[in-house]
């Protein structure tokens, strides 16, 4: 097939270094500081700026200001404020407004370089399409799936996929890049999805299952295999995470929306208070001019830039023109640990969940169960139980039975003894019928391993009996939440051999962290309730669903949300797809079913089930960010307040001078030092607002207190001893 019209894709190599390039950028790069200046200047436009009603008010009464100085600068003798004064005020407003642009554009920009990444993973891709008129009234039978896997490439079309449409089946042969989203309908491959995932290690992905979910841009390595388009170009889940992080679709959250109505609500207070203090003004100094027989006592009360500084330092500007970058900054944060958020009200509901709903294999669970110990019940050695158990699991491929000869040769003296099975021999596969498996030896013996009611009855069979206390010994083990396997040699049983399934290192610990942030975890399991309650005790878990079904998960959650908790759970098969959509925040696997990712409202690229407490914690930081920084905010308004109101009818109200505890130079350098540190304070806590504030895990008391004592009385204290230093510099520059 000719590709040469076609763009080649990025190699996996390139894209994964492009995404650590990505994610290396520190945050004042210089290329992201080039784009974020420029935007910070277009978003001056007023159509952008009412979008943010604290900054709207900044620019209205910046735009004010500017024509009162020229007025002023005309007709200098009309006030007592000096020109430098007036012009020093307008110079330092555009500022705060260009530096509260700048944090969302510099926020915007950073998301913008992580979605370059994820574009170049996407380019337009060669692919062969099965013919619509092959398909015909077959329609995707098996026959004609497995026809279309081993169907040459001269039968299928050549096309690209940017001409792909949803529901066509592609056919991708190894060293061939997947063109779309989509779920493989027939064959199993090995994958590589680095340029996604950043990740060198291939994964397997086969039809049938819930792990046939493939993502375009990855690339297969072996094998060939047949796979349904999900989702046509432009609407893939990358091109649905580029527009968000690119703000084309970002929508402010509730919680955003509802701080942003406190926000505004404040700034409508102040501003009615400060323009009240106008005609205040105006009548002190008439009325203090006759009482004082100074004709022409004036103060700074009457000059507008004063007062829009007043404004200023006194509405919320702070947390006003970080507000929309905290939020951007978290959805760039959760595309950084490889989530892909349908919107920003799912990173934000992370932050809030009650309950976490975890899968036991895989998450709580290493997923492989394991052999750790070989029991004999009759008269042979432990030793001589693992040697017939190796022996029975050495055509075993599965994790399992690789364990059980690994667990043998450990023993001591098990590696005097051959675990393979003299030439001759004849294995027994498992099937889900017998449920066990074995070899024949060529001496006659027959050596069986499996469940423990399936060799009974096999034994039974030939002649046997049970031993006794074998069903003691068994129901033992299974309350301790591990898997006995007994073995047989023709028609005795002569042991066992016990499969664990090994809790993950460190995730006891990992639910305690959860349990001090006032998150209930509930293990989801299909094992019987006396194995769940075992496993759930030794993880430390909150409660369990055992013998899980999709419906007793739906019961489960909504018993949850009728209690009014908001709950979390992943999944990745089409059974979890009903518990997934009911979920406050859904996390489906990359990998998964496209039912489980349609029903999610956030996708895992990585296919990690215990990226769950990860995704807990980046809403958690979200939140702790947009709190600490809305108490420091408010809170430094209070130090500007004394800085500013005695200094504003320090002329016409000298007994105001009470208030002046500051002691600073002079009325002008008061208000000047001021609008200055309000200014520049913005930019010293853009890395904050974009990095986030540091993680702890504690409940809502201790983060509460927390944020009153750093950020509430840090927000007092800091604002005191920023302006004095900027009055003493202004003293020292002779500009006070």
């Amino acid at each position: 097939m000719s590709t040469a019209a076609t763009i080649a894709p990025l190699s996996p190599q390139d894209a994964k270094s492009a995404r650590r390039m990505s994610r290396r950028q520190g945050l004042f790069a210089p290329d992201l500081l080039k784009t974020a200046l420029w935007q910070a200047l277009i978003m001056l436009r007023p159509d952008r700026m009412w979008k943010n009603p604290v900054m709207f008010v900044v620019e209205v009464g910046t735009c004010l200001s500017i024509i009162y100085t020229v007025y002023k600068v005309i007709d200098p003798a009309s006030t007592m404020a000096p020109v430098g004064y007036l012009l020093g005020l307008d110079f330092w407003l555009i500022l705060t407004v260009l530096f509260a642009n700048f944090a969302e554009a510099l926020a915007e920009a950073r998301g913008k370089a992580q979605a370059d990444a994820l574009r170049k993973t996407r380019q337009e891709t060669p692919a062969l399409r099965v013919r619509t008129a092959d398909r015909g009234a077959r329609g995707e039978d098996t026959e004609f799936l497995q026809s279309a896997l081993r169907a040459p490439d001269s039968a299928l079309e050549a096309t690209v996929s940017t001409s792909l449409r949803e529901g066509d089946l592609v056919v991708i042969a190894a060293g061939q890049f997947i063109p779309a989203d989509g779920e493989i309908v027939a064959g199993v491959a090995s994958v590589d999805e680095s340029a996604i995932t950043g990740e060198s290690a291939p994964v397997v992905r086969e039809a049938g299952g819930d792990r046939s979910g493939v993502t375009g841009g990855t690339r297969v390595l072996s094998d060939r295999v047949v796979v349904r388009v999900t989702a046509a170009a432009g609407k893939s889940f990358l091109d649905r995470m580029i527009a968000l992080v690119e703000g084309a679709a970002r929508q402010r959250t509730p919680n955003e929306i509802a701080l942003s109505l406190v926000l505004s609500a404040f700034t409508l207070v102040f501003l009615i208070v400060v323009a009240t203090l106008w005609p205040m003004a105006a009548n002190s100094e008439a009325y203090m001019g006759d009482y004082l027989g100074a004709k022409d006592l004036k103060g700074l009360g009457t000059d507008i830039p004063t007062l829009v500084a007043l404004l200023v330092c006194l509405i919320p500007t702070t947390i006003g023109a970080l507000l929309a970058a905290i939020g951007i900054a978290g959805m760039d944060r959760a595309l950084r640990a490889n989530l892909i958020a349908k919107s920003g009200k799912a990173v934000e509901v992370a932050g809030d969940v009650d309950t976490l709903l975890l899968d036991k294999t895989g998450t709580i669970t290493i997923g492989n169960r394991k052999a750790t110990k070989f029991l004999p019940l009759g008269d042979l050695a432990a030793t001589e139980v693992g040697h017939l158990a190796a022996l029975s699991s050495a055509a075993d491929e599965t994790p399992e039975g690789k364990s059980i000869v690994e667990l043998y040769r450990r023993l001591p003296g098990g590696t005097t003894i051959s675990a393979a099975p003299p030439p001759g021999s004849r294995f027994i596969s498992f099937t889900a019928q017998t449920r066990m498996s074995g070899v024949d030896l060529p001496d006659g013996r027959r050596i069986r391993k499996g469940s423990a009611d399936a060799i009974l009855k096999h034994v039974l069979a030939q002649g046997g009996t049970a031993p006794p206390l074998l069903q003691e010994q068994v129901n033992t083990h299974a309350g301790l939440g591990a898997t006995p396997l007994l073995i047989a040699e023709d028609s005795r049983i002569v042991g066992l051999v016990v499969l664990e399934d090994i809790l993950k290192p460190g995730i006891r610990e990992r639910f305690e962290r959860l349990r001090k942030m006032g998150i209930r975890t509930v293990m989801v399991t299909g094992d019987n309730p006396l194995t769940a309650a075992s496993i759930a005790k030794q993880a430390g878990v909150d409660d369990y669903i055992a013998e899980a079904t999709p419906e007793a998960k739906l019961a489960y959650i909504r018993k949850e949300q009728a209690g009014g908790r908001l709950v979390a759970m992943m999944g990745d098969g089409t059974n979890d797809a009903p518990a997934l959509a009911q979920a406050d925040l859904g996390v489906a696997m990359n990998s998964g079913t496209q039912a489980a990712k349609e029903a999610g409202n956030m996708v895992d690229l990585d296919s990690d089930p215990t990226k769950l407490i990860e995704v807990v914690e980046i809403g958690k930081q979200l939140l702790m960010t947009r709190g600490a920084l809305t108490t420091f905010s408010i809170a430094n308004d209070l130090a500007k307040y004394f800085a500013i109101v005695p200094a504003l009818f320090a002329g016409t109200l000298p007994w105001l001078k009470a208030l002046d505890f500051m002691h600073l130079a002079s009325p002008t350098s008061a208000i000047l030092s001021a609008v200055i540190f309000n200014a520049i304070i913005i930019p010293c806590l853009i890395p904050i607002a974009l990095k986030g504030v540091t993680y702890r895990p504690v409940g809502a008391d201790a983060l509460l207190r927390r944020n009153l004592l750093v950020w509430g009385l840090g927000g007092v204290i800091l604002p005191f001893a920023g302006i004095k230093l900027i009055d003493m510099i202004l003293s020292g520059l002779g500009l006070a």
